[in-house]
């Protein structure tokens, strides 16, 4: 058969691991299809909509050059079929696939594949708990943090969740948000704009802090929250800080995000890392041995999409190299990766981005001066430079113009104390860290 072949072709152009895990689970309708349009049976909206987003175009691209004529892929569910009468038209069953609101999301983002910490735990269990009960436990839920830690997959966790609840779900980023904005208003198409966002059952939104003085985005955007939470429908939203933090943010808008639940999502603690390592080696069928988990957890910082990816790139040149991965042939393939992480970042970069967020003279930090804003923010300098770089203490004892290693030690020793028993404190240095980490070189 035409579609089996076509399959057959993806299957050499993909990893094994994903054409098992959504591609096979695929079945091709042959009384729905024609010449135009080629209809594929999937088993849930998860793998329909990951399937539409990642393959459709290829699989058009497939059918193209074996028959001479590009078709349009469409993917439908098993309900849908079963809900149209035996002998339902092609046409019958595309408006059925039309009729249903979905969104794109990661079907691999759930709340199983989370790996929790108690860095992550707070977020973790807000989050399952509106996807049980949207709408009713907490609305909305501002979940917040560095980037890279796992507010993307929490958010994308919900939604897959309520779609298999059979909720309608919108997940968009801040951005993709505008940008529908935007086109919808040159088109004078609002009405379909609305339609989209105000709706669904459960809004997602990403990225929630490049709404900062977008005056006409955030206009639309607060009455798109108003419907839906006037409606009962859920909201979630992400950002690199809470609300009150977001420079450029309506009052407004700050003051409705701040009306249900606010939740961190903290940087990793070691043992963390290490379990999200495992969890990632188990889905990925990737063997990694203890040694080389712990050290990986070690040495990659704490950005988990970092850390992700190295895992990723180690095990590709493990088998494009025909290796097995030990522990010294893992330090060799990430030395360079772990060494420029450090090396990128400069005494000099920390000390500047401190005093422009503290409002205070780069030549303060280091002096000997002992008010107490100047005092903290050395101490913040000292304990990033100790962290984001390969310095030892008596070169930064050196640099900061202090007597010995000693007082290093001692001015990490407070700043410790401090994020363990100081919230707002903690966010602070966990902002600084952040700025300094995506800083353009």
């Amino acid at each position: 058969m035409l579609a089996d072949n076509i399959l057959e072709l993806l299957k050499e152009e993909i990893s094994s691991l994903e054409y098992d895990r959504y591609i096979k689970q695929l079945k091709f309708n042959e009384k729905a299809s024609n010449s135009d349009q080629m209809i594929f049976v999937a088993p849930n909206i998860l793998i329909a909509n990951w399937v539409k987003t990642k393959y459709a175009e290829k699989l058009a691209h497939l059918f193209e050059l074996k028959t001479g004529k590009k078709p349009e892929i469409k993917i439908v569910l098993k309900e849908h079929l079963k809900s149209t009468k035996t002998k339902s038209s092609s046409t019958e069953i595309l408006e059925s696939i039309k009729s249903t609101k979905n969104t794109i999301l990661n079907p691999s983002y759930t709340f199983n594949s989370f790996v929790v910490g108690s860095s992550n735990q707070y977020a973790y269990t807000a989050a399952k708990s509106v996807a049980e009960k949207p709408g009713v436990m907490y609305n909305p839920v501002f979940i917040y943090g560095p980037t890279g830690l796992g507010k993307t997959h929490l958010i994308h966790a919900i939604g897959n969740y309520a779609q298999s609840k059979g909720k309608i779900v919108i997940y968009a980023t801040i951005e993709q948000f505008m940008n529908d904005f935007t086109y919808n208003l040159r088109n004078q198409s609002m009405e379909r704009f609305r339609e989209k966002y105000r709706s669904c059952d459960v809004l997602l939104i990403d990225d929630t802090q490049f709404l900062s003085n977008k005056i006409q985005t955030q206009e639309e955007f607060f009455h798109t929250f108003n419907e839906l939470h006037s409606a009962g429908k859920q909201i979630v939203l992400t950002s690199d800080k809470p609300p009150k933090m977001i420079n450029g943010l309506e009052d407004r808008l700050k003051s409705r995000f701040e009306w249900g639940l606010i939740a961190d999502v903290g940087l990793p603690e070691l043992e963390t890392k290490i379990a999200i390592i495992k969890k990632k080696c188990e889905l990925d069928g990737i063997n990694l041995n203890s040694d080389i988990v712990n050290y990986i957890a070690s040495n990659m910082g704490d950005n988990i999409r970092e850390i992700e990816s190295a895992i990723i790139n180690l095990n590709a040149y493990a088998l494009l190299m025909r290796q097995d991965i030990t522990l010294e042939f893992a330090k060799n393939v990430m030395r360079e990766q772990i060494k420029e992480r450090k090396e990128n970042i400069s005494l000099e970069d920390i000390i500047q981005i401190i005093a422009k967020d503290l409002n205070i003279k780069p030549s303060e930090i280091k002096s000997t001066k002992r008010s107490k804003n100047i005092v903290e923010a050395r101490r913040i300098g000292i304990y990033l430079a100790r962290t984001l770089t390969p310095n030892s203490m008596p070169s930064l004892a050196s640099y900061f113009g202090m007597k010995d290693h000693t007082a290093v030690s001692h001015n990490i020793k407070k700043i410790n104390e401090l994020i363990e028993t100081n919230e707002s404190f903690k966010l602070k240095v966990e902002d600084l860290k952040n700025k300094i980490l995506t800083k353009e070189k």
